[in-house]
């Protein structure tokens, strides 16, 4: 049983509310409908009623179990206008420039979230990165004690030698294109720990370079950038008791995922051989690679979620096809349960 599988299961028991903005897109409505009706809980879709129910209709689908809510009808429009314009970024806005903001799908969802009218949002299947990001980044708090947004992509293959029974957790594939140190750290101690709340096992991080372990006297400044960063995190995690998040780096990724390749190049740790978390040294390297995996092996891809909020927010790909998208919407509604819910059988957290 894969990990979608397995929160699957653990929904059921556990239900949440997922909003999505673009309720009236067809993969959206169709990933809906298979989440009610596993009974995993409520999806919420926003936008106008009539399109939607048209568009279910044409698809043969039925809104039964599935909340629609048209933002502009919706009875928590005065609320959500006092609450919205007591951000300080909005409060010197009028009263009909914030309804006009809040007739937005994407920010009116991020109300709900915040609210806790839902529990997770998935975004971003008809819209632009930057279009949906802006208004989870201006609501959305941030979690504490960080001070980094960052992504994380999924990724599932059946093969029980690598990650956790084959899954493996990526970042940041989609948000800071040049992270510094104390960026790349706060990646990597997010991107573990919400790995670990997923999967009820210690979270692995491999900091990814090209070289593993280098001594060299002159040191690439992105390499430095790496050891830096990784010597940040373990620190951060030292005391973490019982452990949940073992780090290590600068690591090429055969060292990080390949024990043979960990020993043949003299690394041993808790993470050489066996990760299931990869952070890469940047934008580039971690987008070109999650594309290339997907394209070239054909592996589930499941994201982005983002990394570093107080609450469950996913961004998809304008790309993402229905079952994506539900693997999306699962792996944030579990995000929103308690780990002790999620895995009441492992009893204390211990490092696996």
């Amino acid at each position: 049983m894969n990990l979608i599988q397995r929160l699957c299961s653990r929904l059921q028991n556990h239900p949440k509310r997922v909003v999505f903005p673009e309720g009236n897109d067809p993969r959206i409505l169709q990933a809906a409908r298979l989440y009610a009706t596993r009974r995993m809980g409520i999806p919420i879709l926003l936008g106008d009623r009539t399109h939607i129910r048209i568009n279910a209709a044409r698809l043969n689908l039925s809104l039964d179990g599935i909340r629609v809510i048209n933002p502009e009808e919706s009875e928590d429009m005065p609320d959500y206008i006092v609450k919205f314009k007591g951000y300080q970024r909005f409060r010197d806005i009028g009263e009909g420039e914030t309804v006009e903001y809040l007739r937005n799908p994407n920010y009116f969802a991020a109300m709900m979230l915040v609210t806790g009218a839902a529990d997770a949002m998935v975004s971003g299947a008809t819209t632009g990165a930057a279009s949906g990001l802006r208004p989870i980044f201006q609501i959305v708090p941030r979690q504490e004690g960080v001070k980094t947004i960052s992504s994380m992509l999924i990724l599932e293959k059946e093969d029980p030698a690598r990650g956790v029974n084959g899954t493996l957790f990526l970042a940041d594939c989609a948000v800071i294109p040049e992270p510094n140190v104390e960026q790349l750290a706060d990646i990597a101690y997010t991107t573990g720990l919400l790995a670990n709340h997923l999967t009820g096992v210690a979270a692995r991080v491999a900091m990814l370079a090209y070289t593993t372990k280098s001594i060299s006297p002159k040191t690439h400044p992105s390499i430095a950038r790496i050891k830096a960063a990784c010597a940040l995190v373990q620190e951060r995690v030292h005391d973490m008791d019982p452990q949940c998040v073992f780090v290590d780096g600068e690591l090429q990724v055969d060292a990080a995922l390949d024990p043979f390749a960990a020993e043949s190049k003299a690394v041993s740790s808790d993470v050489a051989g066996r990760a299931n978390v990869l952070v890469f040294p940047d934008l580039n390297a971690a987008n070109i690679a999650a594309k290339l995996v997907q394209v070239v092996a054909d592996i589930p891809a499941y994201g982005q979620v983002l990394t570093g909020l107080a609450k469950p927010v996913a961004e998809i790909s304008r790309g993402a096809s229905a079952h994506d998208i539900l693997g999306t919407a699962v792996l944030v509604a579990a995000q929103a349960v308690d780990r002790k819910y999620l895995y009441p059988e492992a009893g204390p957290q211990r490092a696996n």
